[in-house]
């Protein structure tokens, strides 16, 4: 399902500085009413309502919007809302209207969306949420990065330096998974070029054969991650080259088909994504306020202005 409301929402948030200079326009009539139900998770927080998200819309139709929240299951005991599949909260769902249905033709016609008799779908919209009937993994987070990627290289760095001064969680662990697309046909694309999904093979063999070693290893590759010296890397980390290298074209490419399908499964493409127990998908943010991972949007020095959460993702 193609994210059209993400990009509607980075839009709309710039809006009010462009419409700065109609501010003393005359008031327009009273908009009209848009109505959505928005199905959350009781559970966590990243499957409530994004209401960022719902004003944008609400902006992109010209109506209030005008929500009503309900649990999953009292979604199930709704006769209209039974029926609805989805796999992840927050779910946005928009009742029909002429005006609505005027609004939201092209979308519909591109593509963007599903709908039923009386409903518009909007599945799958927000950056955070939880996804449903997933295996739980408690206390592990999970990483998801595309190896050449400067922004999930930089996660990475704040996981070293956190295994370095001690302040990783002892209750905590810390997979890395790899962003890549693979079919019979074409075999494995990832975006910056093969040297990335190369490298990634040899980052899943390392951590399995090597696990001691494969934050060192880490450590040296990421100084220079488009470098094609990881030979290098290899050795000052005391890892057997060859050992990887006779794996590679085997084992190390069934490890990067299992990343490659679980990367779909969650439907999960930008690089840094986090999933915090195997159910719940974070940004660098709100990752960071998950009980251990404060380190990952570290502390300013004393007189210094605070930056927000490191933000960009390739």
């Amino acid at each position: 399902m193609k994210k059209w409301t993400t990009a509607l929402l980075a839009c709309l948030l710039a809006a009010p500085l462009i419409a700065a200079p109609a501010a003393n326009a005359k008031k327009t009539a009273a908009k009209q009413k848009a109505e959505f139900i928005v199905i959350e998770s009781p559970m966590y927080e990243a499957g409530k309502e994004d209401t960022r998200l719902t004003a944008a819309i609400g902006q992109f139709l010209n109506a209030e919007p005008v929500v009503t929240r309900v649990t999953p299951d009292q979604a199930a005991a709704d006769p209209k809302l039974a029926g609805i599949k989805y796999d992840f909260l927050p779910m946005y769902i928009l009742k029909k209207t002429l005006a609505v249905m005027k609004k939201m033709d092209e979308p519909l016609k591109g593509g963007y969306f599903q709908q039923t008799e009386d409903f518009i779908l909007l599945p799958h919209q927000t950056q955070q949420g939880v996804f449903m009937g997933k295996q739980s993994k408690p206390n592990v987070m999970e990483l998801f990065v595309m190896s050449q990627c400067p922004f999930g290289v930089r996660a990475e760095n704040f996981v070293i330096e956190a295994k370095k001064n001690g302040t990783f969680p002892t209750d905590k662990d810390l997979k890395i998974r790899y962003i890549v697309s693979y079919n019979d046909r074409n075999g494995f694309n990832s975006l910056h070029g093969s040297g990335e999904w190369e490298e990634n093979v040899r980052q899943l063999l390392i951590a399995k054969y090597y696990p001691e070693k494969f934050w060192k290893y880490l450590e040296i590759r990421n100084k220079d991650y488009r470098s094609s010296r990881w030979d290098k890397a290899m050795e000052q980390a005391g890892i057997n080259m060859k050992k990887i290298m006779k794996k590679f074209d085997t084992e190390g490419l069934a490890l990067l088909k299992e990343e490659a399908a679980y990367s779909q499964s969650y439907n999960i493409g930008a690089s840094p994504s986090f999933l915090w127990e195997g159910q719940v998908q974070l940004d660098f943010g709100s990752a960071a306020q998950v009980d251990g991972f404060g380190f990952l949007n570290p502390q300013t020095p004393a007189g210094q202005q605070a930056p927000a959460a490191p933000a960009g993702q390739c």
